[in-house]
């Protein structure tokens, strides 16, 4: 049921870096047609950095670890493309679904295929309120269990950032920020917290995935945190109004559960003029060119 690409597959058997990609930015993350634009956009950003791309989704009850161009432009174009969590994959297997991979299905998929080096935008996290309803994404303790290098912006601002830290460590998660000692907020470039350990190269990210292999421990993930470019960021201002507003309006429409984070996200980009979409866009970028690199030095 799990089928990877011949390319990633030929790549994966001479030593070559290989990077994943999620698929849920593709489905259910951008407007159509920019997202199929985008989706190869990321892959040939892998290749100019000398790596092998490997979107990761579900076709036809088929779990795939690097897709075609005609395989991206149905996860792209195609109705009834589910979003799947880890959770999701075996019913999705069982009965033939289509879906895009979530942080933490892709993770788990990439894993399984034996990638060691997964970009995404950002992660899922401890959502606010979380006292009261318990909400926390399957991201977390997933990457608890999972021995893998994700390179992302953060977590998603919307999100309690100073609670997933917390959650992370208790977890056992490795979280390093790269080149900065500050974590990341996804839109933002500092999220206002700080990490205990920055990574100053793809070298030296290599060296940690090294040394987690040879210490032997939890299988756990590394979180290679790498912030969105200062004059690309959205403008701190104005994304702590919106917010905000938007926190608000959730309230008082009573949005809850996995309702929450999409509503969220489309009320930043309708009310920043799509200035949040962007900020997304260059965070993801940044983020595929590094997990690229990070990959070559592991490769080697």
């Amino acid at each position: 049921m799990l089928i990877v690409s011949e390319e990633v597959r030929e790549a994966l058997a001479a030593g070559r870096p290989v990077v994943a990609l999620e698929s849920t930015i593709i489905a259910h993350g951008l407007p159509r047609p920019q997202n199929l634009q985008v989706a190869l956009e990321l892959e040939e950003s892998v290749r100019r950095e000398g790596a092998v791309p490997a979107t990761v989704a579900v076709l036809d009850g088929r779990a795939r670890v690097g897709l075609d161009k005609q395989q991206v432009e149905r996860i792209a174009a195609g109705d009834g493309i589910r979003k799947l969590g880890h959770r999701d994959l075996a019913p999705a297997l069982a009965t033939g679904a289509s879906g895009a991979t979530t942080v933490s299905a892709t993770a788990f998929l990439a894993a399984r295929a034996g990638l060691r080096i997964f970009a995404t935008g950002g992660l899922g996290g401890v959502h606010r309120e979380w006292t009261s309803t318990q909400d926390e994404s399957a991201d977390l303790a997933l990457l608890s269990r999972t021995r893998i290098a994700v390179v992302c912006a953060g977590v998603k601002s919307i999100l309690d950032v100073p609670a997933t830290l917390q959650r992370l460590e208790t977890l056992g998660v490795t979280v390093a920020g790269y080149g900065t000692d500050r974590f990341p907020g996804f839109y933002l470039t500092d999220s206002g917290h700080p990490v205990d350990w920055t990574l100053s190269s793809p070298e030296e990210a290599a060296e940690v995935l090294r040394a987690q292999d040879a210490l032997g421990g939890p299988e756990s993930a590394l979180i290679v945190a790498n912030p969105v470019a200062e004059a690309e960021q959205l403008d701190p201002e104005l994304h702590a109004r919106v917010l905000a507003d938007a926190l608000r309006e959730c309230a008082e429409r009573g949005i809850t559960g996995q309702a929450v984070t999409p509503f969220l996200l489309d009320f930043l980009v309708r009310h920043t003029d799509g200035a949040s979409l962007r900020a997304n866009l260059a965070a993801v970028r940044g983020n595929v060119r590094l997990a690229a690199r990070i990959a070559g030095a592991w490769s080697r």
